[in-house]
């Protein structure tokens, strides 16, 4: 019996979407019937939302995922287009499954550009926008990069969206995984919209600071948008640029975003120290690890397993431990260098 329910699901849903594309394409109503009639059978909710996007997308290309035009287009004029956009959009929200996960991520935000496109309500825009923000870790950088729709907004990106997004993620409690998600998928973001000119100092720290500091595993990602944005906005002050930097924890910076760091002309004289004495602690770590392990080890010169290290096992440790050793006096050289430097330019430095 339960094959046969099985079955007969989806024979259902498959009749149904040949049904839709021949019959209701040009009908709401039927649709909206139809629909009602499929979800009264107990089809998932999954299915139903498939059956939404697979309709929706032929129906209105703006929101295929490759925006493929559809024999069902027709001249008209401009205004009897979006009068249709927008009462086709607010009928499909209306009609959603109200289950988390029914319908892809990446079809809403489609959905929320067209919708703020044509202007529809701000209630089924919020609804959207709510529906986006349970699920925004499994959003596309491609689609969140929602256009600016506001003659107002000097953007070329709609930030204040993805912001109002991050922050209805952030007030639903999620976290682990899926926060670490959107930490990614923002910073990606930010490197994006930070080559825009007209994106204030202001929105962007917005942006960047509205996640918690757990949420970065590391701060490459936002170190890079940070860089990006001073190198297209080279009118920041000093104090701008410091204040900036601020967002980032120079500890969570990779060996090699640290290297750069170092060495970029861009960023204030303060938080390349912070990098340089970041590396600098992560080297001394590594020697006393090191030098605990081979020189001060309990076993006297055995390994973990007890078993005596050879000659040339002891000299590549103790090569190693040298090596480290330069690595941290080479850091400590720069470190003093940029101290007289400031020191010639400012007089006392204050921390």
């Amino acid at each position: 019996m339960k094959k046969q329910c099985c079955e007969e699901s989806e024979r259902t849903v498959g009749s149904c979407e040949c049904w839709l594309d021949d019959a209701c394409i040009v009908d709401m109503d039927c649709f909206v019937k139809t629909l009602s009639s499929i979800k009264q059978k107990g089809i998932r909710a999954d299915l139903i939302g498939s059956i939404i996007t697979h309709y929706a997308s032929i129906w209105l290309p703006d929101l295929s995922e490759h925006g493929v035009t559809t024999q069902f287009q027709s001249p008209q004029s401009i205004t009897n287009s979006w009068m249709k956009k927008r009462f086709f959009v607010e009928t499909l929200v209306n009609v959603l499954p109200p289950e988390k996960d029914s319908v892809p991520c990446n079809f809403l935000l489609r959905l929320l550009r067209t919708a703020i496109m044509v202007r529809v309500d701000a209630a089924y825009r919020a609804e959207i926008e709510n529906r986006i923000s349970s699920q925004l870790d499994q959003a596309s950088l491609k689609e969140l990069m929602i256009p600016s729709f506001s003659h107002t907004c000097g953007t070329l990106l709609d930030v204040e969206l993805v912001l109002r997004l991050v922050k209805t993620f952030l007030s639903m409690d999620r976290d682990g995984a899926a926060l670490v998600k959107v930490a990614k998928l923002v910073d990606c973001y930010l490197a994006e919209a930070a080559v825009d000119a007209g994106l204030s100092l202001s929105e962007f720290r917005a942006l960047a600071g509205v996640l918690p500091s757990h949420a970065r595993a590391s701060d490459d990602g936002l170190y890079r948008a940070i860089d990006t944005y001073l190198k297209a906005h080279q009118g920041v002050s000093k104090q701008e640029r410091k204040g900036l930097c601020r967002l980032l924890d120079s500890r969570k910076l990779t060996p090699e975003a640290s290297l750069h760091a170092a060495q970029n002309e861009r960023l204030p004289v303060r938080a390349v120290i912070q990098v340089l004495f970041s590396e600098q602690a992560k080297l001394n770590r590594q020697v006393d690890w090191s030098g605990s392990f081979s020189l001060r080890s309990p076993n006297g010169g055995l390994d973990p397993l007890g078993r005596c290290l050879s000659k040339r096992e002891m000299n590549a440790q103790q090569l190693e431990i040298r090596k480290l050793k330069e690595d941290v006096n080479r850091l400590q050289n720069q470190l003093n260098a940029m101290k007289v430097q400031m020191e010639k330019k400012k007089g006392l430095f204050k921390w």
